[in-house]
């Protein structure tokens, strides 16, 4: 018998059970599915993440007292370390030749209010003269912040554009004056609108000199020093000088680590991928149970249909097949089975990453690998979990068959 014939047989038979060969197939659509969405998602967010840091320059790096904390037992050990401040932003922009700028940031979250209107959770930020540059601040109308604002601890700040939405519906904002706590602080520029951030808004802020945050705010309040290299080959020279110096401004002593953090845009990616190479495994593990079940499912099915036509195989052995021919068509439904639920599976993953994509801020981005993954490893399964079903079927004697009832 030809392959082609097997092939016309094996789809016959599903048809004549459309249902019994739905449900026989979910396990494989369960597992493809969750591949295709999840790798079609982690990758969608793996480029937008990537972007979004180059976009942030990928020669700025960052100096902070508390760095990438993951457990309560590192964040502990942090807070004992001491702040950096911002004269350490200073000497870091004076005594690196590597280090074109330095600008320090100080934050905090503060409701923000303009007459009887109130933006809550606003990102308060106190920044130097320097942190512009280095993290290529622009406003769309007004100024940014400048020397003297900070020299003289001006109440002046700039605002974002979700901030000039929520307070200023209709009105101009600049000259105005906003209350931010208990302070008052006049506006001198608005923000050019950033866009959001896997779903945070980066355009919730208000903008002022360090000096006047930290007089209302308190001047001990954390410093992060955000530092911009000459270019991306002088990247990692200063970082090595960023650690010298602020080893011997903090005289840590050269058996102890570093009592501070550095980190660049590479140093998030790594994070970064470290948690999305987790997120792959889970979801291979949970594929992987899929479509073992799945299989096995398609296993039970094929041996109650070979005891179904048992009459049939061996009509087919006593005018000539061989038992070649009868294992090729079992394999060949069998293989049907859990290739059309690896189909099935594509088209429902990429609907839904592509669902998810449309109604949340996940972007997806669909992946060729991943939809030919997912169709070979369903074909696999159901080869490998057909050879039994479609083994004893071929050794069916044709006699015996033919009498059974």
């Amino acid at each position: 018998m030809q392959v082609s014939e097997s092939f016309r047989i094996a789809v016959s038979t599903l048809r004549a059970h459309k249902v019994r060969s739905l449900l026989t197939v979910l396990g494989t659509v369960i597992g493809v599915l969750s591949v295709v969405t999840i790798v079609s998602i982690i990758e969608g967010m793996n480029k937008y993440v990537s972007e979004k840091l180059v976009s942030e320059g990928s020669n700025t790096f960052y100096v902070d007292q508390f760095g990438m904390i993951t457990n309560y037992e590192d964040y502990l050990e942090a807070l004992k370390r001491k702040p950096l401040t911002l004269d350490d932003a200073r000497a870091l922009e004076r005594l690196s030749p590597s280090v074109e700028a330095a600008g320090a940031v100080s934050t905090s979250v503060k409701e923000v209010r303009y007459r009887s209107k109130t933006a809550a959770g606003v990102s308060v930020l106190g920044v130097d003269e320097s942190y512009e540059s280095v993290q290529e601040v622009d406003v769309e109308s007004g100024r940014l912040l400048s020397r003297e604002d900070v020299l003289r601890r001006r109440p002046t700040c700039v605002v974002g554009a979700d901030v000039v939405k929520k307070l200023f519906s209709g009105v101009d904002p600049l000259g105005k004056e906003v209350r931010v706590g208990r302070h008052t602080y006049r506006i001198v520029g608005v923000g050019e609108k950033k866009g959001s951030l896997l779903g945070q808004s980066q355009d919730s802020y208000v903008m002022m000199p360090i000096t006047s945050f930290q007089k209302a705010f308190g001047s001990r309040s954390p410093v992060t020093i955000v530092a911009k290299a000459r270019d991306q080959a002088s990247l990692e020279l200063a970082q090595d000088e960023a650690r010298s110096i602020m080893r011997a401004r903090r005289k840590v002593p050269f058996s102890k680590p570093d009592d501070f953090s550095i980190m660049s845009a590479e140093t998030f990616m790594e994070i970064y991928r470290k948690f999305t190479s987790t997120a792959y495994l889970v979801t291979v593990g949970i594929a992987a149970i899929s479509l073992v079940v799945g299989g096995i499912v398609i296993m039970n099915i094929m041996l109650v249909s070979v005891t179904e036509r048992t009459k049939e195989i061996g009509i087919r052995k006593a005018v000539g097949g061989t038992s070649g021919d009868i294992m090729v068509q079992f394999l060949i439904e069998s293989l049907l089975l859990s290739g059309s639920g690896g189909a099935i599976g594509v088209l429902f993953g990429v609907a839904i990453a592509l669902l998810i994509s449309h109604v949340t801020p996940l972007p997806a981005t669909i992946r060729a690998w991943a939809i030919i993954m997912g169709l070979v490893v369903a074909c696999g399964v159901g080869v490998f979990f057909g050879i039994y079903p479609a083994a004893r079927a071929a050794k069916q004697d044709p006699i015996v068959a033919l009498r059974y009832e």
